[in-house]
């Protein structure tokens, strides 16, 4: 059986202080938000809390996290930051 790479984190949510398990590269993106945002992790975390996903707290960060880089992935900031010529294994992705 494989270790997990989830990462428990104290945050204080809407209801007071809980944890949280994530993978070490959302925390990491979180982390990038709450920068560009100007915001605390436990403030960033009820905020998405407010927003009433359907899921649990960690599915609604999780959902949260993938829409606000989506949302920021428009075509020019792509241009500028060299998208489009992703490389998986050495091979040029003719799909992005």
């Amino acid at each position: 059986m494989s270790e997990s790479r989830l990462i428990n984190r104290n945050v204080t949510a809407e209801r007071g202080r809980t944890s949280m398990r994530l993978e070490p590269e959302l925390w990491d993106a979180l982390g990038e938000i709450c920068a560009r945002e100007r915001r605390g992790l436990g403030e960033m975390v009820q905020y998405i809390e407010r927003l009433s996903h359907p899921g649990g707290r960690t599915s609604a960060v999780r959902v949260f996290t993938l829409g606000y880089f989506r949302a920021a992935a428009t075509e020019e900031g792509h241009r500028q930051a060299g998208h489009g010529a992703l490389h998986l294994n050495g091979h040029k992705n003719d799909h992005g």
